[in-house]
């Protein structure tokens, strides 16, 4: 009978068990449709639609394949293996799954095999009987703690929410992993633009030490003003103080990178400069719609909003009754050998009901809380989307006007190279002095410097629009299947 009854309400709280949490609604994208970059006009949109539906997104496209350089492969893959941030990031999801388990499991009602013995003696003096009395009591059998039954959808809310939870810090470890792989692209970049910037400052510190050396070889023997031979010695320190602090940026920035990848960096494949650097720049933006499923931030950030949805369901459940069952079934003696012994079957029934009358207004204030943290979570969701479509929109922007500034910057250069060559001859022609021939030796000193920040300027935008549109996920971008 206990049986029976016990399974009835079971299936009374699990089956006919209603919810009270609101209907989830996706928030309206408060984007444009298109990124500024892109065409408004409707042929150019359907053009641009289409190119973007044969594309493969770049969410796909494998790190591996954008990043071809060996080594940044290298350092890549260490990073993955054994950063701490990242570390981190995957024990938090093994934490909140073990959360929505605990939660879960709130669900299912909860037995335990219980076995008791108490053995007691009452004196005389206390004893109804006026005897002394020894007492013994054994029990065994299964006991059903308290068990709700979920009529009104407050455990299965949140349970929701703890799962949501749950998704939401899966996502951001994934989002972890994409800024990961972006850090260790552009701390690798600036560390080879420090590199080459270096390479360039130690060229021109040698070439300044043998010219003021062969200045002072002119000094001694009266060839040349003491004017002269302090500003050839004013552009060799000039050189130093840019080769040490070149140096130093340098060393920082493999600091920097060692500390990323999480490892001593050893046995790295060969370096190369960033001329030779090839990186993939042409990537399909697509639309701003596509951010909603291709970013793991945002991801996280709807799953967030879905368990303060949830939260809501279970703040409303808190105000109708909460009723549980408390149940036993086994054997009872007061000898420990009669335990099994025909007749000595026990059981016990206990439902509950609570409904709340007067709680001082603690149920409609948690009520008002939740409501208040799902619109702080669909604001959230909202400045999320916001600032991920500014950030592929500024990569956007800035892509095609890098390219005219590395050209733009490449013709200075060799502008610079040139009035070099044209100021010594002048000099040596005893038409310009020897200002003019140190203004323009700065002058190229700078025009070098400043084009290969200008090409790493392009290849960090390039690293930017790629994470901003949600890759570095995937380490191989997936073969695409031939059309039948």
């Amino acid at each position: 009978m206990i049986k029976q009854m016990t399974l009835a309400l079971l299936a009374a709280g699990l089956v006919s068990g209603c919810s009270l949490e609101p209907t989830y609604v996706r928030p309206q994208a408060p984007i444009a449709a298109r990124y500024p970059t892109q065409s408004d006009q409707a042929e150019g949109a359907q053009q641009a639609d289409k190119a973007a539906a044969k594309a493969i997104p770049a969410a796909e496209i494998g790190w591996r394949n954008f990043f071809p350089d060996p080594r940044l492969q290298s350092l890549i893959a260490m990073a993955l293996a054994n950063n701490r941030d990242l570390r981190v990031a995957a024990l938090r999801i093994e934490e909140a799954r073990a959360e929505y388990n605990i939660q879960a499991a709130d669900l299912l009602p909860n037995l335990d095999a219980v076995a008791t013995g108490t053995r007691g003696r009452t004196p005389a003096s206390v004893s109804p009987t006026g005897t002394s009395v020894v007492s013994s009591d054994y029990q065994v059998g299964l006991s059903l703690a308290s068990f709700e039954l979920d009529f009104f959808g407050r455990v299965r809310s949140l349970t929701k929410a703890a799962l949501a939870d749950y998704l939401a810090t899966e996502e951001a470890q994934r989002a972890a992993q994409i800024s990961l792989v972006s850090e260790v692209a552009k701390a690798y970049l600036a560390e080879r633009a420090y590199a080459e910037q270096l390479g360039l400052a130690q060229r021109t510190l040698a070439s300044r030490s043998a010219a003021y050396d062969l200045s002072k070889q002119r000094f001694s023997v009266g060839a040349e003003s003491a004017l002269d031979l302090r500003q050839d010695q004013a552009l060799l320190e000039s050189a130093r103080v840019a080769q040490l602090t070149l140096a130093r940026e340098q060393a920082q920035a493999w600091n920097a990178l060692e500390l990323l990848v999480g490892q001593p960096l050893t046995r790295l494949p060969p370096a190369t400069l960033l001329s030779q650097e090839r990186i993939v720049t042409d990537i399909p933006p697509g639309l701003p719609s596509d951010l909603l499923t291709q970013r793991p931030d945002i991801r996280s950030a709807e799953q967030s909003l879905r368990a303060a949805n949830a939260d809501i369901g279970a703040a409303r459940a808190a105000f109708f009754p909460q009723i549980s069952l408390t149940a036993g079934i086994g054997t009872a003696s007061d000898q420990l050998s009669g335990l099994f012994d025909p007749g000595s079957r026990a059981w016990s029934f206990a439902p509950q009901m609570v409904l709340p009358i007067f709680e001082a207004g603690r149920n409609i204030a948690n009520l008002k809380v939740a409501k208040v943290e799902e619109k702080i979570e669909v604001a959230n969701y909202e400045k999320t989307i916001q600032t991920a479509f500014r950030e592929v929109a500024d990569a956007l922007v800035a892509r095609g006007l890098l390219d005219q500034q590395v050209e733009a910057q490449r013709s200075l250069l060799e502008a610079q190279q040139q009035r070099v060559v044209l100021t010594e001859q002048r000099f040596k022609n005893g038409i310009d002095s020897s200002l003019d021939v140190m203004d323009a030796q700065l002058d190229l000193f700078s025009a070098e410097q400043d084009l290969v920040q200008a090409r790493l300027l392009r290849l960090t935008n390039a690293v930017d629009l790629y994470t901003a549109l949600g890759g570095g996920l995937v380490e191989n971008t997936a073969p695409v299947a031939s059309a039948k």
